[in-house]
């Protein structure tokens, strides 16, 4: 990322901004429990040892042993009951498995556990883990006909969301033209100011100024009482009569209700989530910018 303000420096080294670190009903949830490895592939044949156009030089010995264990265990991500390993030897025809093999290097290069790897790979790869998201309502930024989207579901009150937020801003600015943001809300239980802030939001969407009102409520995000509140929509200008009566509206509150339901049906439990070209995103947002790449050159 570029031109990082000194905090967000810190926070960074800190760990703060991994999607690991989340918010969960006002509480502060770290890590994930790890996933059952998916299923590996049925071997077949002699351990594949060298993938030509894998590029692993990068790796310690004991790396590669690792690297080269796994793309002989997991499944190829083409559909086929064949390992990555395999697929990538014979080049077989759905184009995804160097890509994949690549991304376990990284992940390998990266200090991750064979067991975290599996998780990651399936996230990434697994056909069942696809999801269809409805944005149809969602504040976007970045080009609408983007080759990769990003969704995320976020708590105003949050402060992992609040950290999250100018770092994917500079994502989008990073890969302009390439990549869009869609925002969901899923204001958590344990934040009392978290709805509010939602309806708020949205509010400030009828009147096409939601990511003003977004980059006000996570900049103020302790100070999310209704006067600040009604202030912030001042100073951007609103039509502050329109404002309050959009808050107070039922469709404003279905529209934060739905946005909460969707991520709930999704197994979402704290903040903040995103999903990448339909897919959950596990790891933490230090490695954001190099997932996109890696979609991009996909």
């Amino acid at each position: 990322m570029r031109s990082l303000s000194l905090p967000l420096v810190l926070l960074a080294v800190l760990g703060f901004f991994s999607l690991g670190a989340s918010c969960n009903n006002g509480q502060e949830k770290r890590g994930t429990e790890p996933a059952a490895a998916e299923k590996s592939a049925e071997p077949k044949s002699a351990k594949i040892e060298k993938l030509d156009r894998v590029d692993t030089s990068a790796l310690t010995e004991p790396e590669r042993r690792t690297f080269l264990g796994l793309a002989n265990e997991l499944l190829s991500p083409c559909g086929e009951p064949v390992s990555v390993a395999q697929c990538v030897a014979e080049s077989r025809a759905c184009g995804a498995c160097v890509p994949a093999a690549r991304y376990m290097v990284r992940l390998v290069a990266e200090g991750y556990e064979k067991a975290e790897i599996a998780e990651l790979f399936a996230a990434r790869y697994d056909p069942k883990k696809k999801v269809t998201i409805d944005v149809s309502q969602a504040p976007m930024r970045g080009a609408p006909m983007a080759k990769v989207s990003i969704v995320e579901f976020s708590d105003f009150e949050c402060p992992h969301c609040g950290a999250a937020h100018p770092l994917l801003a500079r994502v989008l600015e990073e890969y302009a033209g390439k990549v869009n943001l869609a925002f969901k809300h899923f204001p958590l239980d344990g934040h009392k100011n978290a709805a509010p802030a939602a309806r708020a939001a949205v509010a400030a969407q009828a009147q096409g100024k939601f990511w003003e009102m977004a980059d006000a409520l996570f900049e103020h995000q302790r100070e999310l009482s209704p006067e600040n509140v009604r202030k912030f929509a001042k100073e951007l200008g609103l039509d502050t009569a329109k404002f309050e009566a959009d808050i107070a509206a039922t469709q404003t509150q279905q529209r934060v209700d739905a946005d909460k339901k969707e991520g709930t049906a999704l197994g979402i439990q704290g903040t903040p989530t995103l999903f990448i070209n339909g897919r959950p995103y596990k790891e933490g947002l230090q490695s954001l910018s190099k997932y996109l790449k890696e979609e991009l050159e996909r």
